[in-house]
């Protein structure tokens, strides 16, 4: 790269630039009233383009971190030019240290993904030095290569955001309305933003959870497609300092993933143990003396009462029965007999 760098909105490291003229036949051509009547002089913006709103976002993690967790930060340093990236810091170290490491960075906003056990992710948003914090529980968590979705926005571009009526509602969800504003909207005059408005942030609220989504605009007609990330956040705490401090809201729906693979554990181990009460029963039965039966109880069934009768013995040789002949036959023979 060149010592000189060309600032945002200026002209080359020579001065003016020059303007290129067509000359045709070695004579320059001449302009007449009419065209430069016709020039169209567009009015400089009211910042004159300078970037005024300078918030940065420092995107980090903790060490113990799986693949997913390092492809979605890597998602939300590509959707949001304004981050910085840092490497990741040592499990021991404490939280407060990360306001230090911001303060290096230069960057006033924080977002801090969090391994425990190899596969509980936590993400801390925070506003620092001062807070306030928010520490949620990232679930469901899907990245942008993984999705295969068909949108293409560009990269850099300004995001708009969406937020659900439920966050004016509540005090808890407006103050995170707000955290959320300040930390993922791009700055306008971004030196590395680009300017167009072609996706949509959305966050919205079910089932006590915060739905993050990405939408690309992709006609006039606001109709817009999925292209991702996407992920849940799951609401611990919010505290006013940044990473501590006294706590403003501890949401009471919250159940820890230790808790809920314990419940889960303990239900598994009662089906097991069911099961082998089963065993134990039928092995007792196999090993019960047997009775001997010497008489089979379903005779009976067959014994069927009935009334006795008197021996009737025949003296005499039956009568022979008389064989009828055919009938068939006779009546053919009269009809051959009277041909």
């Amino acid at each position: 790269m060149s010592a000189l760098k060309r600032k945002r909105g200026g002209k080359g490291p020579g001065g003016k630039a020059k303007k290129v003229k067509l000359v045709e036949n070695g004579n320059e051509p001449q302009t007449t009233e009419m065209e430069q009547n016709k020039e169209i002089s567009v009015p400089a913006p009211v910042s004159m383009g300078k970037w005024k709103n300078k918030e940065r976002v420092l995107v980090f993690s903790s060490r113990g971190i799986n693949f997913r967790t390092r492809h979605l930060m890597q998602d939300l340093r590509t959707m949001m030019p304004h981050t910085k990236a840092d490497t990741k810091m040592d499990r021991k170290d404490k939280l407060f240290v990360i306001n230090e490491v911001c303060e290096i960075k230069n960057c006033n906003k924080c977002i801090f993904f969090e391994a425990k056990k190899k596969q509980d992710l936590y993400m801390w948003v925070a506003n620092v030095p001062h807070g306030p914090s928010a520490k949620f529980l990232v679930q469901n968590v899907h990245t942008l290569a993984e999705l295969k979705m068909t949108g293409n926005c560009l990269k850099g571009s300004r995001p708009l955001l969406s937020f659900d009526p439920q966050f004016d509602k509540e005090p808890h969800y407006a103050l995170l309305k707000e955290l959320f504003i300040q930390t993922f909207s791009t700055p306008q005059y971004h030196p590395r933003s680009q300017p167009f408005v072609d996706h949509v942030f959305t966050f919205t609220i079910t089932d006590n959870r915060i739905w993050f989504r990405n939408y690309q605009i992709i006609e006039e007609d606001a109709s817009m497609v999925e292209i991702g990330p996407r992920f849940v956040l799951n609401l611990i705490k919010i505290f006013q300092g940044s990473f501590g401090g006294p706590t403003l809201f501890e949401n009471p729906h919250f159940e820890s993933p230790n808790t809920r693979r314990r419940v889960i554990r303990m239900a598994t181990a009662s089906k097991m143990r069911e099961k082998q009460m089963v065993k134990e029963l039928q092995k007792l039965k196999r090993t019960e003396n047997k009775e001997v039966v010497t008489r089979d109880v379903t005779d009976d069934v067959f014994a069927t009462p009935a009334e006795e009768r008197p021996v009737h013995i025949e003296l005499e040789a039956p009568a022979a029965k008389v064989v009828k002949k055919n009938k068939h036959k006779a009546f053919k023979r009269q009809r051959m007999q009277k041909r």
